[in-house]
């Protein structure tokens, strides 16, 4: 039977997960500066919209979200770790700012993230349905994307 080492004692990462799945629930404009004690500095992250690699960036992302939208906020409804990776389902509820501003929003989607021997986030790729969770609720646009859904359905 082989005899495998670690170079460095990796933290529990069940608690890692959980670190990330508390910060996401709670986040908040002010909570982005801690961000860094989550993700590494050179972590990638993927949406439908971005593709990002440095922490600043993905900083951004999320500074943006709440320069646009009203109340944005998580509700993590799954989370299964396996090793140093886990994957989270949940659910990003938000208002436009722009329009409808009086109707809930909600996209669902999950997070496929990936820890380093620290437990800090290195990898994080969201998935989500962009042209049903969110295209299909706009003006114009969202006609035209249910016109297609139901067109390709015949």
């Amino acid at each position: 039977m082989p005899s495998y080492e670690t170079t460095a004692p990796v933290p529990p990462l069940r608690e890692a997960a959980a670190r990330v799945v508390e910060f996401f629930e709670t986040l908040s404009p002010a909570s982005l500066a801690q961000l860094g004690a989550l993700y590494t500095p050179q972590a990638y992250f993927k949406d439908p919209f971005n593709e990002v690699s440095t922490l600043a960036e993905i900083r951004q992302i999320f500074s943006h979200m709440y320069e646009t939208l009203e109340q944005p906020h998580f509700v993590v409804t799954g989370c299964i770790v396996d090793g140093a990776q886990c994957f989270l389902t949940w659910e990003f509820k938000f208002r436009f700012k722009s329009y409808a501003r009086q109707t809930d929003q909600t996209v669902r989607g999950g997070s496929h993230l990936k820890f380093n021997a620290q437990g800090r986030v290195e990898f994080h790729r969201d998935y989500w349905d962009a042209a049903e969770e969110l295209y299909e609720k706009l003006p114009v646009v969202g006609g035209l994307m249910r016109w297609l859904k139901q067109h390709a359905r015949q």
